[in-house]
């Protein structure tokens, strides 16, 4: 086991240490969200050839969320909302949901390594063997395995370690993929999406192209059955 050493001094660093990176994720979620007006009631046109959808792909109506696997509130949209809306929605043919990455908070935090990415080029790299089912698969185990935003949790090789939870992956081509960062044009893309979409935080919503303010199941069950019924 490796224990703190030291005296108060090395503590009151490591306490400092800790509060300017929580302060430096703030300031840049602040500097994010400052710049947008969740899309000023405009509706956006999303590129998602390509993308993975879970829920029937020829749904009438379409969720876009964007999420980074380092942000607590995309975990509880992911595990407190999410199967709401799965059931209510998605299982019964009324919508579909696409998932997509807008991984920052590692850079805001300026981590040593941007654990964000990896996560994210982790589920294009499932994705891209596996499918929507695959991709969806180990998203819930990332975030169900999610560490502190302001320390590298989500490294390449723990997030090989949590691949092989998923059934059906050959972790040989997972690894080569992950470690060559395959799929970081892919998610690349998502973020450059994200930002014409002036995307403000994590998770940002749309339904049918439209910013929501909330992401909580309420709002965004509301919000599909607006789209319904146009």
């Amino acid at each position: 086991m490796t224990r703190l050493q030291g005296n108060n001094q090395n503590r009151t660093v490591l306490v400092i240490g800790t509060l300017i990176a929580a302060l430096l994720i703030a300031l840049a979620v602040y500097a994010v969200r400052g710049n947008s007006d969740r899309g000023n009631g405009q509706t956006v046109n999303f590129d998602l050839q390509g993308q993975p959808i879970l829920g029937q792909a020829d749904a009438p109506v379409t969720v876009v969320v964007f999420e980074d696997f380092k942000c607590p509130n995309c975990k509880r949209f992911e595990e407190e909302f999410l199967p709401q809306i799965r059931a209510q929605y998605l299982d019964t043919g009324k919508a579909r949901l696409v998932p997509m990455n807008f991984p920052f908070l590692a850079e805001a935090a300026r981590l040593p390594e941007n654990d964000s990415k990896f996560a994210a080029q982790a589920v294009e790299c499932a994705f891209v063997q596996g499918g929507s089912e695959a991709y969806d698969a180990l998203s819930k185990i990332i975030f169900r395995a999610q560490g502190p935003e302001s320390q590298v949790w989500a490294s390449k090789s723990r997030l090989k370690e949590l691949a092989q939870n998923v059934e059906g992956l050959d972790q040989a081509r997972f690894s080569t993929c992950l470690d060559n960062d395959e799929t970081a044009a892919a998610v690349e893309a998502d973020t450059a999406q994200a930002r014409r979409a002036n995307v403000g935080g994590t998770p940002t919503v749309f339904v049918n192209g439209r910013a929501l303010d909330s992401y909580d199941a309420a709002t965004v069950g509301r919000a599909i059955d607006a789209a319904s019924q146009n």
